[in-house]
C-alpha cells in the first residue's frame, strides 16, 4: 500500500499500533545518568512493554548499563520486553580500552560504541559544548582516535575488536568520523566481528549518502536517529533527506533507534510513533516500516536467535 502524499498525523492509531508489536529501540538514553534525562531505565523497559516493543537498549555516555539489565531482570521487570546493556569507550571507562570492555560484555553488554563525548571528530566538530550537555561543569574530555597519525588502527582498539569477536557482539562507530570507520569496520571484519552499526551516518560521523550504500555493501547496519526527524527540539533533518538515506542502504539494511530519553523531548515510546507515521507517509509499507523498526534490529543483536535455535533443534 502505498500512503505518499498523506501526511505523518493522517495516519491512523490502528496501523501505528500495529507496526509497534516487536518494535526495537537498541539507542534509548534512559537515566541515571550526569546528563539530564527524562525517565529511568525501569520506566523505559514499562513503556516500551506497554507499548508491545520487544527489547530495549540502555545507552549512556559515561557508564556500561549491563549491570542494570541484571537488576531488571532479577527484579521480575523484563518479562515483557527484554532490556539490554552496552558500554560506551569515552575517557570514563578508560577509553578504548578492552579491560573495561571485557566485563561489560560478560554483564549484559550486546553492544560496544567507539568514543561519543570523547571522539576527537565530537570535539573537534565543535559538539563538546553545544551537544550532550552534563548536569554540571565536569573534566575536560580527552580526544580520542580509533586510528594513528598515519591512519592506521591502534592495537588497543584491535584487542577491543577480538572481545567483540569473541562474544559475538555489535560494533558501533559511535562518534567517529567516517574516514576512522573504513579501517575500523574493515579491520573488525578481518578478526570475526560480524556485527557492524554505523548510528546517525550523516550526523557527527559524517557520512555522504555514497558512504552509506558502501557502508550498507560492506555489511554495515545503518541506524538513523527518531529524534532527529520527528517534530521536537532536537529535530536537524526533513523526511526527503531521510528518504534519500534509506533508499541509498536499502530497507534491509536501515533500521531505527529512538536516541531519545532527553528531558523537554518526547518519550522514546512516542519517538517509534513518530517516525512510523512519518516512513508511512514517504512510502514505505508496513512490512517494509516492520523491517525498519524491529525486525532488522533484531537480527543485527542477535534477539531472538536463541529462542529460533531453540524452536528448530526441538523441530
Amino acid at each position: 500500500m502505498t500512503v505518499q502524499n498523506i501526511a505523518p498525523d493522517a495516519i491512523g492509531a490502528a496501523e501505528v499500533d500495529a507496526l509497534m508489536q516487536g518494535a526495537i529501540d537498541l539507542h534509548c538514553h534512559s537515566g541515571p545518568s550526569v546528563m539530564a534525562r527524562a525517565l529511568n531505565h525501569e520506566e523505559a523497559l514499562a513503556q516500551a512493554a506497554a507499548a508491545g516493543m520487544r527489547a530495549v537498549l540502555f545507552k549512556d555516555h559515561y557508564y556500561p548499563t549491563g549491570p542494570f539489565v541484571d537488576v531488571l531482570k532479577e527484579a521480575g521487570k523484563a518479562t515483557v520486553a527484554e532490556p539490554i546493556g552496552s558500554i560506551v569507550l569515552n575517557n570514563s571507562v578508560g577509553g578504548i580500552n578492552p579491560f573495561a570492555v571485557e566485563p561489560a560484555l560478560k554483564t549484559g553488554a550486546k553492544v560496544v560504541w567507539m568514543p561519543t563525548v570523547s571522539a576527537a571528530n565530537h570535539i573537534r566538530e565543535g559538539h563538546r559544548k553545544s551537544l550532550l550537555p552534563t548536569k554540571g561543569k565536569m573534566l575536560k574530555q580527552v580526544a580520542l582516535s580509533a586510528v594513528d597519525e598515519r591512519g592506521d588502527l591502534l592495537d588497543n582498539v584491535k584487542q577491543v575488536l577480538d572481545l567483540i569477536a569473541e562474544h559475538d557482539a555489535v560494533l558501533s562507530c559511535g562518534h567517529l568520523h567516517i574516514s576512522e570507520c573504513w579501517p575500523l569496520f574493515e579491520e573488525a571484519k578481518r578478526r570475526g566481528v560480524t556485527r557492524l552499526l554505523c548510528n546517525h551516518p550523516s550526523y557527527t560521523v559524517g557520512a555522504s549518502l555514497s558512504d552509506i550504500k558502501e557502508l550498507a555493501s560492506m555489511g554495515v547496519w545503518l541506524e538513523h536517529s527518531i529524534c532527529m526527524f520527528i517534530p521536537n527540539r532536537l529535530k536537524c533533518y526533513e523526511g526527503d533527506f531521510l528518504k534519500a538515506m534509506i533508499d541509498a542502504a536499502g530497507v534491509g539494511r536501515t533500521f531505527f533507534g529512538s536516541d531519545m530519553g532527553q528531558t523537554n523531548v518526547p518519550m522514546p515510546v512516542e519517538g517509534f510513533r513518530g517516525i512510523i507515521r512519518l516512513l508511512l507517509s514517504l512510502g514505505y509499507g508496513p512490512e517494509e516500516v516492520r523491517r525498519m523498526v524491529s525486525t532488522n534490529a533484531a537480527q543485527l543483536a542477535g534477539i531472538g536467535a536463541n529462542e529460533s535455535a531453540a524452536k528448530a533443534k526441538v523441530a
